[in-house]
């Protein structure tokens, strides 16, 4: 293995003199990836990381809304800082205010001139961003179970089924499932107490689908990856892990959350998806893998908490658990900074080292060109990589600094599996 990982530009590790970073390790990285701020901390009264991964999980105490308004208010107020000076509200002059930008109603500024001098950056994202703003409350829909609404059977196979241009004309037409829900009491009640007008119909209608595309983007990222290592789901059952699975993946989950691919692969051996991370949140998905197979042509979701590497330890090398035709992780993250990649080097190590068929997506192309280099560094046999024909229609404001272009969950993937072949390492002697 190679002696030591690849260091990154300065840039691309958490500053610790900014609101956009904690000493508990709640960072908001700059580096493309969409995170939570120290802001969300002060406004929720939480003291670190550890109280929000307690508030995520159901333990945290003391942690409540009297009403949906003071939610919403809530959620808005993490997103309160001055976009040109980054300043917070306690920060600011007697009588001062932060006011919203009124195209977007996303940023925020302290003076007119931290706006006006911010202008010529927030100009290119500003019709984006507004998108956000939208996306971020409509969200809250994926509790009330309003969304993900039902999908359609396949009238295509798996294989002819590429990007979203392909698997949108099998839906039919939308639009009657959509006003459903834009009719529907909560999204009335949503709007009745956000602190914002409510958009048009039209733009709420936009708004459902890409909610609908994150979450299904996950779904057909697996199947995808399914298929871009020749896994055969007709031949025998398939067992996929997902590694650093965390509370953006199980907050809510449910048992149906992966039954899209009873549409990808109608008539299948069965499948089972098993959780794997530290982040793993309670509910229904907390139950035992399976040791062996359960019913046919359907999907088990079952989840573990524990970082990959102990949960091979403890479940997989006792047989308590199968192990994967295919592991699977959904923005790891260990390009961000050198603690994430030592956290993530034992997993790294172990995918490699047993030969197991990994199958990653990061956030951009540029967070795909770090992650490439580190995998190099561990003489990772890397199969494939580019942009993903199912990445979200969502898009993600960067945090720390709103007017880096927005970034998309599974925008970019990269395949692996074990060791660089021989003849493509470096000839020490050939230099000689």
């Amino acid at each position: 293995m190679a002696s030591q990982i690849p260091a990154l530009p300065q840039s691309y590790g958490p500053r610790t003199d900014s609101v956009f970073s904690d000493q508990s390790g709640f960072y908001s990285l700059d580096s493309n990836v969409p995170g939570l701020s120290k802001v969300i901390l002060n406004k929720l009264n939480m003291k670190d990381y550890g109280d929000y991964r307690a508030a995520v999980e159901g333990k945290a105490k003391g942690i409540s809304f009297r009403n949906y308004k003071e939610m919403f208010q809530k959620m808005e107020e993490t997103f309160k800082f001055c976009t040109g000076c980054n300043k917070l509200p306690e920060h600011l002059s007697e009588g001062q205010t932060l006011k919203r930008c009124v195209k977007c109603l996303n940023v925020y500024y302290c003076t007119k001139d931290c706006q006006k001098k911010d202008w010529p950056q927030h100009k290119k994202v500003c019709k984006t961003l507004r998108l956000v703003a939208i996306d971020r409350l409509v969200e809250w829909l994926m509790f009330t179970g309003d969304l993900p609404f039902p999908t359609e059977k396949w009238s295509k196979s798996a294989a002819e089924v590429k990007n979203w241009d392909d698997w949108l004309p099998m839906q039919g037409d939308l639009t009657p499932c959509l006003d459903t829900i834009l009719s529907g009491t909560n999204m009335a009640s949503l709007w009745k107490n956000a602190s914002r007008p409510r958009p048009d119909d039209a733009d709420l209608r936009q708004s459902l689908w890409r909610i609908q595309s994150e979450f299904l983007s996950r779904v057909l990222t697996v199947g995808m990856a399914v298929q871009r290592f020749c896994l055969d789901p007709y031949a025998k059952p398939l067992t996929i892990h997902l590694a650093g699975a965390s509370h953006n993946e199980t907050m809510g989950a449910r048992l149906t959350d992966f039954d899209e691919l009873n549409h990808m692969f109608p008539g299948h051996q069965g499948m089972e998806i098993v959780m794997v991370g530290p982040e793993v949140v309670d509910g229904p998905i907390n139950r035992p893998p399976l040791r062996a197979f359960g019913p046919k042509q359907s999907i088990y979701i079952s989840s573990y908490k524990a970082l990959y590497h102990q949960f091979w330890e403890d479940m997989v090398e006792k047989d308590e658990a199968a192990k994967p035709d295919i592991v699977i992780g959904f923005h790891p993250g260990f390009h961000a900074n050198q603690g994430l990649v030592e956290g993530w080097l034992p997993t790294l190590l172990l995918l490699r080292d047993y030969n197991i068929p990994s199958f990653f997506t990061v956030y951009s192309e540029l967070e795909l060109k770090y992650s490439l280099q580190i995998l190099l560094e561990l003489e990772m046999h890397i199969r494939d990589s580019g942009p993903n024909p199912f990445t979200s229609q969502k898009p993600e404001q960067v945090q720390a600094c709103p007017n880096k272009p927005p970034v998309h969950c599974n925008s970019h993937y990269v395949c692996f599996q074990g060791l660089l072949p021989e003849e493509d390492f470096e000839d020490p002697a050939a230099d000689s």
